[in-house]
């Protein structure tokens, strides 16, 4: 019975993909200290075969890699009354802080609007998968602002074709991460898909934190903040008087 059972289980089975992505990162970890001004990430690999290369279907590479969710407001100004003032507001309590997407072709030619629906993978349709597009309706200007201005600041980024692909085996991209990084697990997707359907998928992660001074005072901060605040003022205390203690010596 167990044998047979056995059997089953392995007729069912889907078979094991022809094609299967191997791939690493030149960083795996950003330290953000008080000179940081933004880093960039080398995605590279290479398509490990079971099957002969074929040529009536070429394969494609996609990339994404997409930062921890924070908070965001966004506003809408308007004039009124001969001044531009606020007039309307979304919160919206998760935004991904970086997304950014990488392909080796366009996108209409590397995936399937199936698969994008499957697994979220261009910037709109992951915004949507996370909510963030029905918190935003029906205001289609809200939709568009967010990634209009997250893109003006670098955080979201999409380049098509950006992805260098060998002989469909040998892959490498470069990420830029911005100088105004958010501490956290960014995780990094890579996809391989043919006729724009999925056919591998890996996952990796870089791990963002601040470091040396930048991390102490930002620790401080959290943890102890009334000894934080006490220092802070201490400190500009004792710089305001140092401060005047040096002018009035240099008026003698």
């Amino acid at each position: 019975m167990m044998r047979r059972l056995a059997l089953i289980a392995a007729l069912l089975a889907p078979p094991a993909a022809a094609e299967s992505i191997v791939a690493g990162l030149s960083d795996s970890a950003v330290a953000i200290t008080t000179d940081f001004a933004g880093s960039e990430i080398m995605v590279f690999g290479a398509v490990k075969r079971e099957a002969p290369l074929r040529s009536d279907a070429p394969l494609r590479v996609i990339v994404t890699v997409e930062g921890p969710a924070t908070p965001l407001t966004l506003r809408r100004k308007d004039h009124r009354y001969g001044i531009w003032m606020n007039t309307a507001s979304v919160d919206l309590p998760a935004v991904p802080s970086f997304y950014a997407l990488a392909s080796s072709a366009p996108l209409d030619q590397a995936l399937a609007p199936y698969e994008d629906a499957r697994l979220g993978i261009t910037l709109p349709r992951h915004l949507q998968d996370l909510g963030l597009m029905d918190g935003l309706a029906p205001d289609q200007a809200f939709q568009s602002a967010l990634i209009r201005i997250r893109q003006g600041e670098s955080r979201f980024q999409v380049k098509e074709g950006a992805i260098a692909f060998t002989e469909e085996t040998l892959f490498r991209t470069d990420i830029a991460l911005p100088a105004a990084l958010v501490e956290g697990n960014y995780k990094v997707r890579i996809y391989l898909t043919r006729d724009g359907r999925v056919v591998d998928e890996v996952q990796r992660a870089i791990w963002v934190r601040k470091a040396g001074l930048e991390r102490f005072l930002h620790r401080a901060a959290q943890d102890q903040p009334l000894l934080y605040g006490l220092a802070a003022l201490l400190i500009a205390a004792l710089a305001g008087w140092g401060a005047s203690a040096l002018f009035a010596r240099l008026r003698w």
